[in-house]
């Protein structure tokens, strides 16, 4: 059932590749367009960077996921999963798993490209990708969670309202171990919050947006 689960997850991807896309898109027109309202001031996009770049990985997180459990639900998926031998947080978990390689993997890619549109090194640029390999996942399961909590609920702004205060640490975290790497600092502290958040995330995350499916289904 896991491997079905999985391979369900990428035939959908593969028949609506704008879902899967669409973030990546969003990312980088986001990432784009503020060195070219801005100038070509590079002392101001390096300093502008690390936040510029974590605010747009949220959002294009964020675009699309009030409907991650819609088509679930519409087809009566969510009954077979709490009928389901293997454990519902379990289930949960490979879906955003399957959401974050598909959505937010991309993402990583073309970040190096971004980071050198605001004119940063090659040192910063890894230390970029290493913060958003480690928090993009939380991030995802945080917009899980999100989106379990609404579900049945129309429109994203309550999806915001409930997500955007949960995910104020990770950014904080994020672009500052950035704002370190491009200052000759360590960026260690930072990242190993990062990895923290993501530890915890991982162990609490999938059993939270079980409970609030379960909660959805029951009302």
């Amino acid at each position: 059932m896991l491997r079905a689960v999985c391979a369900r997850e990428l035939k959908l991807a593969a028949r609506r590749p704008s879902d899967a896309l669409g973030g990546l898109f969003f990312f980088v027109l986001v990432g784009s367009l503020f060195p070219l309202a801005l100038g070509p001031d590079a002392a101001l996009l390096r300093q502008i960077a690390p936040g510029m770049v974590w605010v747009a990985a949220l959002l294009a997180v964020l675009l699309g996921q009030h409907r991650l459990f819609e088509g679930d639900m519409a087809e009566c998926s969510l009954e077979q999963w709490l009928l389901a031998p293997a454990p519902l947080p379990l289930l949960v978990g490979l879906k955003v798993a399957a959401h974050w390689l598909l959505g937010v993997l991309p993402l990583l890619l073309v970040a190096p490209l971004l980071g050198w549109q605001y004119g940063l090194e090659g040192e910063v640029i890894g230390v970029l990708l290493a913060s958003l390999a480690l928090g993009t996942p939380s991030l995802c399961l945080l917009a899980a969670l999100g989106a379990a909590l609404t579900l049945g609920v129309r429109g994203q702004l309550l999806l915001a309202l409930v997500v955007l205060p949960l995910c104020v640490p990770i950014l904080i975290f994020g672009s500052h171990a950035v704002a370190q790497a491009q200052q000759g600092l360590s960026a260690a502290p930072a990242l190993n919050l990062l990895g923290a958040c993501l530890c915890l995330s991982v162990l609490a995350g999938p059993w939270a947006i079980a409970g609030a499916l379960r909660l959805a289904l029951e009302g």
